[in-house]
């Protein structure tokens, strides 16, 4: 079954307030999600500013992606939760979505 977008963020951020968790303060954990970015992103993307170069110039950093005027969390959740290709889908757990959303919106530049 394929859904869309809009349709998987909307479901993202409901399961994620309804959950017993979202009541905590300081779940989110941006250096978890370097960590996580770190293992299961850096294959394609460059994850830490400073870090060696990736295969394909045309994947974008992650600083790239939180320098972008649009970058948003939950524009960030949609290309998680659906993949775009050549993306893997890889399967992560709510909180590690959050997290690695945080740490790429720990990277953007203030304005």
């Amino acid at each position: 079954m394929k859904i869309g977008k809009g349709f998987a963020v909307l479901l993202f951020w409901a399961i994620a307030a309804a959950s017993p968790a979202a009541a905590q303060v300081g779940l989110v954990d941006a250096r978890r999600g370097q960590e996580l970015a770190a293992r299961l992103c850096s294959g394609c993307h460059i994850v830490s500013p400073g870090s060696a170069t990736t295969a394909n110039p045309d994947i974008p950093t992650f600083s790239a992606i939180a320098g972008r005027a649009d970058t948003t969390p939950e524009r960030l959740a949609a290309r998680i939760i659906v993949p775009h290709p050549p993306m893997p889908n890889t399967q992560l757990t709510i909180a590690e979505i959050r997290d690695i959303i945080a740490y790429i919106m720990s990277l953007k530049p203030s304005r």
